[in-house]
């Protein structure tokens, strides 16, 4: 069982074990080591104020085992995977915490062909990274900086790409309000927007200061966007997260449209262009029910993996589909993209409802999804659930009750300190009912 990674990389509160020096250092060694000789490694990051230090200290234990560091500078995580894939670089890295808060930080890694690395290669990173530490002598300390530098030549080319993805598109009619996060977006989106031309677009929250990434902002908090959609009287929202590796919208009715709603657009387009494989699209355990019964409604076929971008992706490759994603906003194009890329999926959304000529409101007016909720339980070790007998207990007796009516998915995060009760029924009253039985039982055994 991997100890440093976990379901998008290496994650915790910058400056802490693992993100304090000498692991940051031994991260850079063993990393350089695992891709042979004089390995060229192209670094991106986010807007942290903790991200340029991490970088510093990454690339001090990258070079020290003879790897050659470009940096991208402040850039979106698709984009460093992207041009870490075109330019043939040994590995991409990302310094981000995604969505998560500004005191988080993470290391997220990418192979020479643009693809998040598997948990194989991981494991062996890691018990290398464990090594190096039991013998390190590095005293260094992660200090702050003031950064937000932008590689202009690497942007411009990823810019470049997105736009070739919607040639045809346009935002005439459009009123579009953007949500940056305050951060990777903010230094990339409106550039690329402003070559689209036509339309209007508003952007909100592209002023990073390293500490209000995420803040009240963000694919985390989605109302946000949509409470600005009704206050500019726009046509639609977007809103991406730290990283912009993923996008949620708003429709114009200042309804959140999440990943489950982007999946079955994308779907459906893609199925009508004859290019969905096998009329098949590769959802996780937290997509709705409701996803599931409207595709099937279309003749589409949906599998359910694991949490996680990347394991949505291992299925697509197994299965060949196009399309897969997950309810938070990951969507991924497999014929597009090698991961996750909140912007790429914007301009998709964007270019379907324009040939559509219909509003986002019309498109998803048919997603009948079941109530849904999801409690999040801080808990101070990760045991196995069903190892706890009160645990157990719970979700047998909620798996019980609800049978075909509904379903039950318990987890832990795999980037913070978290479980997860997802509960969905058709009965209100259950699903509330059930998730807080399940998320008292695991606060009593595991509650911080």
């Amino acid at each position: 069982m991997k100890k440093l990674f976990g379901t998008d990389g290496i994650r915790g509160v910058a400056g802490q074990f693992p993100l304090d020096p000498v692991t940051i250092h031994a991260v850079g060694l063993a990393l350089a080591h695992h891709l042979g000789d004089a390995p060229r490694i192209l670094i991106g990051q986010d807007t942290r104020e903790s991200s340029d230090p991490i970088t510093a200290a990454l690339t001090a234990g990258l070079e020290e085992g003879g790897a050659i560091v470009e940096s991208a500078g402040v850039i979106p995580t698709p984009a460093v995977a992207y041009l870490a894939r075109a330019h043939n670089f040994a590995a991409g890295i990302v310094i981000s915490a995604s969505h998560n808060p500004w005191v988080d930080n993470g290391i997220k890694l990418f192979g020479s062909d643009g693809y998040k690395l598997p948990d194989t290669t991981e494991l062996a990173i890691e018990a290398e990274i464990f090594r190096r530490i039991e013998s390190s002598t590095n005293n260094t300390q992660l200090t702050t900086h003031n950064f937000l530098s932008v590689n202009e030549a690497d942007r411009t080319e990823y810019i470049r790409f997105l736009l070739a993805a919607v040639p045809n598109l346009s935002l005439d009619g459009h009123r579009i309000v953007i949500d940056c996060a305050n951060g990777a977006a903010s230094a990339i989106a409106p550039q690329l927007f402003a070559e689209l031309g036509g339309g209007e677009v508003i952007f909100t929250h592209a002023s990073p200061n390293g500490r209000n990434i995420n803040e009240n902002c963000g694919a985390l908090y989605a109302k946000t966007v949509a409470a600005e959609v009704m206050q500019q009287c726009a046509s639609m929202g977007i809103t991406f997260d730290g990283d912009a590796d993923r996008a949620l919208f708003a429709d114009e009715n200042g309804k959140v449209v999440n990943g489950d709603a982007v999946l079955l657009l994308a779907a459906r387009d893609l199925a009508a262009q004859g290019l969905l494989t096998n009329s098949t699209v590769v959802a996780t355990t937290m997509s709705n029910m409701g996803l599931e019964a409207a595709l099937k409604r279309s003749g589409i076929t949906m599998l359910r993996a694991p949490v996680g971008d990347k394991y949505v992706l291992e299925q697509m490759l197994a299965t060949g589909a196009a399309l897969g994603g997950e309810q938070s906003g990951h969507i991924i194009f497999s014929g597009r993209s090698t991961t996750g890329d909140g912007l790429l999926t914007a301009l998709l959304l964007l270019d379907i409802v324009h040939r559509s000529g219909k509003s986002l409101a019309q498109l998803t007016a048919d997603l009948k999804t079941f109530p849904q909720v999801i409690v999040n339980v801080k808990v101070r070790e990760k045991r196995p659930l069903d190892s706890i007998p009160a645990v157990a207990a719970a979700i047998a007796e909620a798996e019980a009750a609800l049978a075909d009516s509904g379903r039950v998915v318990i987890r832990y995060s795999g980037t913070e300190a978290l479980a997860r009760v997802m509960i969905e029924a058709e009965s209100e009253a259950q699903m509330q009912h059930h998730a807080n039985a399940i998320a008292d039982a695991i606060r009593n055994e595991l509650g911080v």
